[in-house]
């Protein structure tokens, strides 16, 4: 259908139902996941526990089943099955050294890369809100755009619980998008047209996102760390199955969670 707009298929009133669920898992697990990383930053500040070296090699996903990982999947079932460029700044208290090559090292390196997946996230559907008011995607339906600003707000939510590990790691916080794929995903976002045009582009970054957090619960050092992780990944999963489900593809979730798509540090620009 080139040169016209396609739209959202499915009912509003679903997809309303969807954004209370992932909105209510969200609540239930910000509070952990800051628990958590409180934790981790005051660990690894003041008992300097970094790994010089993070493996990319590929991952015992078993391993992953058998810890606090399992939970994150089976919140994504639950939505899955159901029927029913500006981004946070973190403590305003963190140090204000620069950010180069060597400011951040073994866990507070993938700390560093989820905060500027994070980050890329609030500013994709930013651009998404930004566009829909403008009236570049056609006719929006309130329930699209509602579960747009839900999300963008979650992600804000989670890129100010890692930053704050790094604030209290005496850190200064990933306050842009620091990242290899970002001039990509801005000129993809500046290209679409519709609706299902940025639902795709959206699924592929919360797809990363869920992903790397599996990667961090085996490539972080420190069990806050893990935790961290596992609090979060549940809500980027649920965004994914939302995301099918404008697409008009029932998201059936997998037994496993891959991790083809997770981002790496060597992702990171600094």
């Amino acid at each position: 259908m080139t040169g016209e707009h396609r739209q959202f298929e499915g009912t509003e009133a679903e997809l309303r139902a969807l954004t209370d669920q992932v909105d209510e898992a969200h609540r239930v697990t910000l509070p952990q996941a800051y628990a958590s990383a409180s934790a981790l930053g005051e660990q690894l500040r003041v008992d300097g526990r970094e790994r010089d070296a993070l493996p990319s090699a590929g991952l015992d996903r078993r391993r992953f089943l058998r810890g606090a990982g399992a939970v994150g999947l089976s919140l994504f079932a639950l939505a899955a099955c159901s029927n029913d460029d500006t981004a946070p700044a973190g403590n305003s208290s963190a140090p204000a050294s620069p950010v180069g090559p060597g400011t951040y090292t073994g866990d507070l390196l993938v700390v560093a890369l989820a905060a500027a997946l994070e980050n890329q996230a609030v500013g994709a559907y930013q651009a998404a809100v930004q566009a829909a008011g403008a009236g570049k995607l056609g006719a929006v339906p309130p329930a699209v755009a509602e579960f747009a600003t839900t999300a963008m707000a979650q992600h804000a939510d989670h890129a100010r619980v890692w930053n704050n590990v790094l604030v209290q790691a005496g850190k200064p916080p990933v306050t842009g998008v620091p990242l290899k794929s970002q001039r990509a995903v801005a000129d993809a976002l500046g290209k679409v047209t519709d609706v299902p045009g940025v639902a795709r582009l959206a699924l592929q970054l919360e797809d990363q996102a869920a992903q790397t957090y599996l990667f961090a619960t085996y490539n972080v050092a420190t069990p806050a760390g893990i935790e961290t992780a596992a609090s979060i990944a549940p809500v980027e999963a649920m965004h994914a199955a939302i995301l099918h489900y404008l697409l008009g593809e029932y998201p059936v979730p997998d037994d496993f969670l891959p991790v083809d798509k997770a981002a790496r540090p060597d992702d990171l620009t600094f």
